[in-house]
Parts: C-alpha cells; sequence; structure tokens
C-alpha cells in the first residue's frame, strides 16, 4: 500500500487521505500546486520521508500543467512552483529535498532538452525518490530490527509508519521487519496531541497489521515507563541537526522520560532526514492554527478567545538519544554518519 503516487491517467498526485483515518481509508487526486500545497498544509499527506516524495511530485506536476513550449519558460513555471512548494512547512527537510533533487535532474539536462525531455525527467526522478523511499525504510527497518528481542515492548509517539513515508515505515518499519523475523512485539502508541496521528494513524497500521498495540494519552508515558512496561522507545524524526532530533510535539518529553527510567531512546530516519549544515537555533519550528487545540471537531474544547501556543514540532538535544537507527547503520552521538547532507 503506497501512501503517495503519480496518477499518469489524470497527470496528477494520488495520495491517501490520512484526515479521513481511522473512519475510512480514501484516496485523493491532486491536480494542482496550490492543491498539494493545501494537501501538505492540512496534513492529507504528513511524515518526513512522504514529504521528499510529495516535493519531487510536485516538480513534476508543475512542468505536466505548466502550458509552457519553450524549455526556458517551462523551466521558471518549475522554479516558481518549486519556491511555493518548499515553503508549504518549514521544518521537515525532506520537503525541500525532494524537491531540490527533482529541479536539479531538469537543471542538469536543460541545455539539451526540449519541454517533453523536461517533462519526463522531473517525473523519472520523482518515481525514483518514492521507490527509493520504499527499499530505503525496509533496509532501515532491517537494521533496526536487530535492537529487538523477541518478546519486547516499545514505546512509539506520532506516526512513523507507512503513512508517513511512500511505504514500510521508519519506526514502525523497524517493528514491522522484526515482526516479521518472527520476534514478537507489542507496541504502546502515544495518541500524540493534538491531532491524534498515534491514535489515528498509528494504531490503525499496527491493527491492519495484526500487531499488539496499546493506545495511551500522551500523559501517560511516564507511568508505563516506571512501571516496567516499556523496554525501548522508537520515534521517527522530521530533521536532524548536529545537536538536535526535531519530531512531533511530546518528543522531547518521551526522551528525557526514558532517560530518567534508563530506557533506551533511538530515532529511525533516513539519511535525507539529516540537515547537519545546521543547528537547533536555526530551524524554523512551525506553529499551526489554534483551533486544533481550541476545537475537536465540531466540539469547542477551550473558549473560543483564550490564546493559544501550538508548535508541531519540539527538538530533543541529541545527547538524549542512545542512537539513529538508518539505512546505513546505527549512529549513537555524538557519532554522525557524514559532514553534510
Amino acid at each position: 500500500m503506497r501512501t503517495i503516487w503519480w496518477d499518469a491517467e489524470s497527470r496528477a498526485v494520488g495520495m491517501i487521505d490520512q484526515t479521513h483515518l481511522p473512519e475510512r481509508l480514501e484516496d485523493i487526486l491532486v491536480g494542482s500546486i496550490d492543491g498539494l500545497c493545501e494537501a501538505i498544509q492540512s496534513l492529507r499527506v504528513r511524515g518526513a520521508p512522504a514529504l521528499g516524495a510529495a516535493g519531487a511530485y510536485g516538480v513534476a506536476l508543475a512542468a505536466a500543467r505548466s502550458g509552457a513550449t519553450d524549455p526556458a519558460a517551462l523551466l521558471d513555471d518549475v522554479r516558481e512552483a518549486a519556491g511555493v512548494i518548499r515553503a508549504a512547512r518549514p521544518t521537515a527537510v525532506n520537503l525541500s529535498w525532494g524537491v531540490d533533487r527533482a529541479v536539479k535532474a531538469i537543471d542538469e539536462i536543460k541545455e539539451s532538452a526540449d519541454a517533453d525531455e523536461i517533462r519526463a525527467a522531473a517525473l523519472a526522478e520523482a518515481e525514483l525518490i518514492a521507490g527509493e523511499d520504499v527499499s530505503i525504510n525496509k533496509a532501515l527497518g532491517e537494521v533496526g530490527a536487530s535492537l529487538l528481542e523477541d518478546g519486547d515492548v516499545v514505546l512509539t509517539h506520532c506516526n512513523a509508519g507507512r503513512l508517513a513515508c511512500v511505504d514500510w515505515g521508519t519506526a514502525l518499519g523497524v517493528i514491522r521487519s522484526a515482526v516479521a523475523q518472527g520476534k514478537k512485539i507489542s507496541v504502546y502508541a502515544c495518541e500524540t496531541r493534538p491531532l491524534f496521528q498515534g491514535s489515528r494513524l498509528t494504531a490503525w497500521e499496527l491493527s491492519e497489521d495484526n500487531i499488539p498495540v496499546t493506545l495511551i494519552c500522551d500523559s501517560m508515558a511516564g507511568m508505563i515507563m516506571r512501571q516496567g512496561k516499556i523496554d525501548k522507545v522508537i520515534v521517527g524524526a522530521d530533521r536532524i541537526t548536529k545537536d538536535a532530533v526535531f519530531n512531533k510535539i511530546g518528543t522531547y518529553t518521551h526522551a528525557v522520560l526514558a532517560k530518567a527510567h534508563g530506557i533506551p531512546f533511538y530515532v529511525a530516519a533516513p539519511i535525507s532526514t539529516f540537515d547537519l549544515a545546521h543547528s537547533e537555533e536555526e530551524v524554523e519550528i512551525e506553529e499551526r492554527g489554534a483551533d486544533e487545540i481550541r476545537r475537536l471537531g465540531d466540539r469547542q474544547l477551550a473558549p473560543p478567545e483564550v490564546r493559544v501556543y501550538n508548535p508541531a514540532f519540539d527538538a530533543t538535544p541529541i545527547d538524549l538519544v542512545t542512537g539513529i537507527i538508518t539505512e546505513r547503520g546505527i549512529y549513537r552521538p555524538p557519532e554522525i554518519p557524514f559532514k553534510n547532507r
């Protein structure tokens, strides 16, 4: 089951609309850059690796839908669209990474290519990125599965499964790979306020795969760690700088609690999520709308005028991380896999 793909017949980006889960599994087609950015911002598609594919498919979409026949004019249209897509969500580094890879692919042929060849090159790079994501996540899963023992209970936060990727997943990919090896693994999934990606998405994914999962409120994590119910914590990442891991808000809390209780805290992320040219203080953390906290659907949860602070991500200092699981191996801070992205 792929989360995002190219629909050749309609020249559009296909994706699972994650806002409808777990009530129903529904696909949508996105045929404009404005529509793609809305899908990214409203979290119809989300998760760092999936956003990398979305960024690349966005470049292909811009090229496919441009009416330009002159290569230079087509490139202008694509670059304008690329800037809009990059800005759709600022914290997750994979979005701009996917855009930049697709733009680079057409820049490399622009001197000799006609408009149709440029369109084909953009789509080919996007399809390559999507295919690579699946193989990378499966390789990452195999690496990470070595850390899990038969009978382990894992705590995870937000959704770092196939819905956050093109397929398979990062943190949940590690669990899937361990289960495929015959290990009995069970999971505590934090509901992940305010948008419930843990309860809506992670619990749904694991249930679909018949992997035992127990749903808890975010604030219960400390208690169950103290009770000895958790063997490991594994989360995903939206950006890894030289000094911090950026992931869904609440991750830092779990890292501190894991440290206090002597529980290994692992981050599972592909190499494309590393941004070692920057430090924590240089990264913009996206702040989302107040009604994500003040309301739940049609229900008012707080006074409509109350002031709200709603950051989408937090930063976990790298020294709280036991290891970073990648497709190239497990890196134990302060060890880093390379100098820069």
